[in-house]
């Protein structure tokens, strides 16, 4: 089977569109379908991983040879009990983009359920991507954390470009920041992952523990963001 045989879950992306248990009506279930089959057919996932060695002082950790500095205490504690970590970048392309900027100026409703069609496509990449990085390192019986992306928790926003930098992810996919640190494409991805003995917990960090509790929309209506 292809790696990226993406399977998009309907019922995440009407998570993404705010319903919840509402009944949803014939119509809209079929643009949903639509959305789906269309966001399958042009996406072209694309992606880097690599990994680095850590150091961790003053509460702040390095990466090797001073790379990137990733500041906060949500990342200290996420990788608290790691030595190496895993960048990974990964993006669905351009054509997505265009896609749904095309329909936004001819047909609102269906732009934004190609909008969350695409974040959901995104996501099952990335959860692709970690489940094969996972499986990889039990081999060496190592374990992994879960994702945790530039902007989750306090962990800036700022290091960005930074991240795409290191990785050369823009030469090697096609993936960039603007200056406000929106990625382009924007159904794009990057995260860190934190390489662990097998034996240590790498549970999520969850709702409670997020410096954006206060502020979260999914947690206002009961669900979480899926970190």
């Amino acid at each position: 089977m292809n790696k990226f045989d993406l399977n998009i879950d309907k019922s995440e992306v009407l998570r993404y569109l705010g319903y919840k248990y509402q009944l949803i009506d014939e119509n809209l279930s079929k643009m949903i379908d639509k959305g789906i089959k269309e966001i399958k057919e042009l996406s072209r996932p694309r992606y880097i991983i690599d990994y680095f060695e850590i150091s961790k002082e003053n509460a702040i950790i390095k990466l090797e040879g001073d790379l990137l500095y990733l500041e906060g205490k949500d990342i200290y504690k996420h990788l608290i009990n790691s030595s190496k970590v895993v960048l990974l970048a990964a993006t669905l392309g351009i054509e997505v983009d265009r896609r749904i900027s095309y329909y936004q100026k001819t047909d609102l409703t269906y732009s934004l359920i190609l909008d969350a069609c695409a974040t959901q496509a995104i996501e099952e990449v990335c959860n692709i991507l970690e489940n094969d990085i996972r499986s990889k390192l039990k081999k060496e019986n190592k374990g992994l954390t879960y994702r945790f992306s530039p902007g989750y928790g306090d962990l800036s926003i700022d290091i960005q470009s930074r991240f795409i930098n290191i990785l050369d992810a823009t030469k090697k996919i096609g993936l960039t920041a603007t200056s406000d640190n929106i990625l382009i494409p924007r159904k794009s991805v990057t995260a860190i992952m934190g390489v662990v003995e097998s034996n240590i917990s790498n549970e999520k960090i969850g709702c409670i523990g997020c410096s954006k509790y206060n502020d979260c929309n999914f947690r206002r209506v009961g669900e979480g963001c899926g970190h």
